[in-house]
Formats: structure tokens, C-alpha cells, sequence
């Protein structure tokens, strides 16, 4: 039985995939009429990406933490499978963030990369989103964490199919070369 908290936590992060997962799911249907990318990468869009986003995160900690090894694993396994998931997804996705700016990682229209990590995937930082979410549902050995992470890694996987229109319309036919060379995810 969850408590308040945990409630709550649940209700947070299933409001904020749910709203990334619409704007991915409209922009992929319609993508003429795109929510993600944005158009034009304001403040409030990127704050509204970014809460949502972090609110999945938040939520599957809050979560872990919460119900903490109910899945009674051992805690030698758990700790060097989960943590070592965390870090090294970590380490990916600041070195995306690095190599093409918060900026672009918020929708802005940059020069288009494909060296360093994303010549082996066309999205390191999503897929390192989701090594993350495994990591941490691995940690903390939590069902409910691994619930809302499941779903955090569902709304991670359908980024790409929301941006891949707008990449082949911002970058042309470099961008078609560039997809056909390197995978979506690894």
C-alpha cells in the first residue's frame, strides 16, 4: 500500500511523462504541427521539458527510496549492477550535454554532430536517460520505482521518433546520410 508520498510521487511523475509522452506522441502524428522540438525554443517550453522530464527522475527516486529492496535482492548485486548503471549513464549524458549544449538538448537548432558518442547512436543521452532509470530500479530493487522508471524509458524512446522529422527538415540531406550510418539507440 503506497503512503501519501508515495502517491504523490506516483501522480508527479505520471503527469509529467504523460504530458512528454502526448507532445512526442502529437509531433510524431502531426509533425507540421509539432510540440517537440519546439518551433521556437522559449524559456517556458524548455522549463516545461525540463520539469517534466525531471519530475519521471524524482519520481522513480522518491519511489526507490521509499520501497526500498522489496523485491529483497542482494544488496552486492544491486549496488555494483545499479550503481555502475548510474554512473556510467551519467557520464554519457553530460558528455551529450557537452559536446552539443543544453541548448540543443533543449530544442534549440545547432550544428548538427556526429562524432564522439553519436557516432555510435543517433541519441547517447536518451539511451543514457534510460540506463539511468534501470539503474536505479536495479539499486533500489523497488517495484513501484521500476514501474514508473519502465514508463520513463517508454517516454525516452519516443523522443526520437518526434525529432527525427524535424532533423531531416533543419539538416537536410546530411541527416539522411547521418541515419543511415549510425542506429537510433545503440
Amino acid at each position: 500500500m503506497l503512503n501519501n508520498i508515495e502517491v504523490f510521487a506516483f501522480f508527479i511523475g505520471g503527469i509529467g511523462g504523460s504530458y512528454l509522452l502526448v507532445a512526442f506522441g502529437w509531433s510524431i502524428a502531426f509533425p507540421e504541427r509539432r510540440i517537440w522540438p519546439p518551433k521556437e525554443a522559449t524559456t517556458g517550453i524548455k522549463l516545461r521539458v525540463w520539469l517534466a522530464t525531471i519530475s519521471i527522475f524524482a519520481a522513480t527516486f522518491v519511489l526507490g527510496i521509499a520501497d526500498w529492496n522489496s523485491f529483497d535482492w542482494p544488496a552486492p548485486a544491486r549496488w555494483s549492477i545499479g550503481l555502475g548503471l548510474i554512473i556510467a549513464g551519467n557520464v554519457v549524458v553530460w558528455m551529450g550535454v557537452r559536446k552539443i549544449g543544453l541548448g540543443t538538448t533543449s530544442g534549440e537548432v545547432a550544428e548538427l554532430k556526429t562524432d564522439g558518442l553519436y557516432r555510435y547512436s543517433r541519441n547517447p543521452q536518451y539511451v543514457a536517460d534510460m540506463v539511468i532509470l534501470i539503474g536505479w530500479a536495479v539499486l533500489s530493487a523497488s517495484g513501484w520505482a521500476a514501474c514508473v522508471a519502465a514508463f520513463g524509458i517508454i517516454v525516452l524512446a519516443a523522443a526520437p521518433f518526434a525529432e527525427e522529422p524535424w532533423l531531416e527538415n533543419a539538416y537536410g540531406a546530411r541527416y539522411s546520410r547521418y541515419k543511415t550510418r549510425v542506429r537510433r539507440f545503440v
